[in-house]
Order: C-alpha cells, then sequence, then structure tokens
C-alpha cells in the first residue's frame, strides 16, 4: 500500500518537471502534509505559475481525497471516468497538459495501473486521458507507462462482405489480400488532416432543384459567409438551422450540388437506420471559427483533401458518437475552448 509520503513525493517531482523547477526546492517536511500544502509550496516556488485558481484546487482536494487502497479506490475512478467523458483533459482546452492533470495523474497512477483488466475495460476515459499525460509529458524514471489498446480501423476486403466474423473462410480472405491491397498508411489516416471548425449558420433555405438538399450559409469568421450544401431536408427546416451551431469540414474540395456550389460539409450524427439526423453542436462556449481539436493528436490539415486519395472515406469510419453522445474520433472528443461537441443520438455514425 502506498503512503501519503510516497504519494505526495510522486506529485511534487511530477509537478516540478511540469513546471522546468529543480525538486530540491520542496521542503522535506512538506511531503508528509496534505496536497494542498504541497501544491501551494511548489506554486511558490515557480515564476510562470502563480494564480491557485479555484477550479485547480478543486483537483487537488480530488488527489487529497483518493484513497490509497485498491479495495476503495474503484468508485473515484469511475466518477472521474464521468467527468472525462465529456472533455479531453481536466483543465484547458487539450493542447498542452494543466497542473490539475498532472496532480491527479501522480496520484491515481499507482492504482490504475495495478487494476485488473475487467476493471481497466469499464475506464475507458480514464485509460485514454491518462495515455495522453504520459505521452505528452516527461515522466521518464518517474512512471511505468500504462499501456492502452487502441481501436483500429480496418476497411473492408473485397470478397468478404456477409461473412460471419467467426468464418475460418473469410479469415483467410482477409490475411493475404490486406497486406496486398491495403496500404499499411491507409490505416493511418489522421483526423488532424481534416479542418473541422464550428460555424454557424446565418441563413439557409430549401436548395432550388432538390428536395432533398438545403443550403446555409456558414460564419466561420472568414471575411465572407461559406455557403454549404446539405442533405438535410428530411431531418431539419431552414428555420430550425438558422442561427444554430454547427461543425463543418471546410477543406472539402468545393463543387457544385445540383448546380449550387458548396465549399464544405457539416458534419451530423445519424442513427443506424438513418430515420434520424441531426448536425453536430458545439457548447455555446464554442467560438465560430475555431478548430476542434482532438486530445493527443497534433497535425496540421491539408490544404484542400484531394477526392481522388479517398481521404474523408478512410477517416469518417472512426467518426462516431459515444454512450452519452459526445462526438469522438476513435473514442477521443471533439474539442472546443467551450467542452465538446455532441448529439441527442447516442452511438450514431458521424458523416
Amino acid at each position: 500500500m502506498a503512503s501519503v509520503e510516497s504519494r505526495n513525493k510522486l506529485i511534487a517531482s511530477a509537478l516540478c518537471k511540469h513546471l522546468s523547477l529543480d525538486p530540491s526546492i520542496i521542503p522535506a517536511d512538506s511531503l508528509g502534509s496534505d496536497v494542498k500544502n504541497l501544491y501551494s509550496n511548489i506554486k511558490a516556488a515557480s515564476a510562470n505559475a502563480v494564480n491557485q485558481s479555484d477550479e485547480v484546487l478543486k483537483w487537488v482536494e480530488f488527489a487529497e481525497a483518493f484513497p490509497l487502497t485498491l479495495e476503495s479506490n474503484f468508485e473515484n475512478l469511475k466518477t472521474l471516468n464521468d467527468e472525462l467523458s465529456v472533455k479531453s483533459v481536466l483543465l484547458g482546452n487539450g493542447l498542452k497538459t494543466s497542473e490539475a492533470d498532472v496532480i491527479v495523474f501522480s496520484a491515481i497512477h499507482s492504482s490504475v495501473i495495478n487494476l485488473s483488466n475487467p476493471n481497466k475495460e469499464k475506464l475507458p476515459h480514464v485509460l485514454r486521458w491518462m495515455d495522453y499525460i504520459q505521452h505528452k509529458e516527461d515522466f521518464v524514471g518517474l512512471f511505468e507507462k500504462i499501456p492502452l489498446q487502441k481501436p483500429e480501423f480496418e476497411p473492408p476486403v473485397n470478397g468478404t462482405k456477409g461473412k460471419p466474423a467467426g468464418d475460418k473462410e473469410s479469415t483467410k480472405v482477409k490475411a493475404k489480400p490486406a497486406e496486398k491491397e491495403v496500404p499499411e498508411k491507409d490505416n493511418e489516416l489522421s483526423v488532424s488532416l481534416l479542418n473541422i471548425q464550428v460555424g454557424l449558420i446565418r441563413n439557409a433555405w430549401k436548395h432550388p432543384s432538390a428536395d432533398s438538399l438545403l443550403v446555409e450559409e456558414i460564419d466561420v469568421g472568414e471575411t465572407k459567409l461559406r455557403q454549404v450544401v446539405s442533405g438535410l431536408a428530411k431531418y431539419c427546416s431552414p428555420d430550425e438551422l438558422t442561427n444554430r451551431l454547427v461543425v463543418l469540414i471546410t477543406n472539402v474540395k468545393p463543387g457544385k450540388l445540383r448546380d449550387v456550389m458548396s465549399e464544405g460539409l457539416v458534419l451530423c450524427a445519424s442513427n443506424e437506420d438513418h430515420s434520424k439526423v441531426e448536425p453536430l453542436l458545439p457548447p455555446q462556449g464554442a467560438k465560430i471559427g475555431e478548430r476542434v481539436s482532438f486530445s493527443g493528436i497534433d497535425g496540421k490539415p491539408e490544404d484542400v483533401l484531394n477526392p481522388k486519395k479517398k481521404q474523408l472515406e478512410k477517416i469518417t469510419p472512426n467518426l462516431f458518437t459515444d454512450e452519452k453522445g459526445v462526438a469522438t474520433f476513435k473514442g477521443i472528443p471533439f474539442m472546443t475552448s467551450g467542452g465538446p461537441c455532441t448529439s441527442s443520438i447516442a452511438k450514431a455514425t458521424i458523416k
């Protein structure tokens, strides 16, 4: 069983690395005190981090109250898992880790790494978050890496459609053609190739020559509104879309849909039989024009997606809403400055 002092030593060492401080500045007697006092001592020595916000202190208190015994800490981890189901990190926009993330990671690491695999499977958001922290922070020598099985998209191989998952013939057919027909790099396309932005629909109207289509003028912070054609006429009226926040891909190649120019793709969630379709909804605090981010995924979007490379078609199978309706790429939330993008349709496909 871990002791308070050993836990605090890990927290102090991790925070000092995060803040680029010499660990020797920490008074030895503070390692046996509460986490809040320890945090105050470290903050006092840091020239670039002076404020102790209420939000950080909330997570300092969580770390302090976290049980040190395996028998009693799983409920606390489930609470943290629920909290992380709608955010990529504890504080901030996910582009860098916060002091709160470092403190809580340090406090719970030994408990998480010692969990049984069945219990780890019950904490997908905690594991995803911890994997992000351990890759963003230099914790070499402090913490053992926690392995995380990340989902991979395997495109279907010709000739296997309709075969049951356990069919031996199906397994044989998939193994060899997959090496020849599906280049390895195709499975590695990142969502960062897409320029997904928050937009506000200023105007919407029915397409003049297609009953299933609507035309929207969307503000994404550019000098002029961006015109987009969407297949939403069956599901939304122009009035319902007007003044609505949406997320859209703005680096698709512009083209005409039934003689009307379209300069983007509004991302929508759909249930299995497509009887219900709705645009993803950014939170009210999201800023018009901001780019949606994904925790742990960096990269520059393409200037314009190349239709011949089918980049969009290879990425969208990994876009879906989770059981709480949070929009994700491989389980990683679509994040904005105001929080995650969501849908009222849980476990939906996103296109």
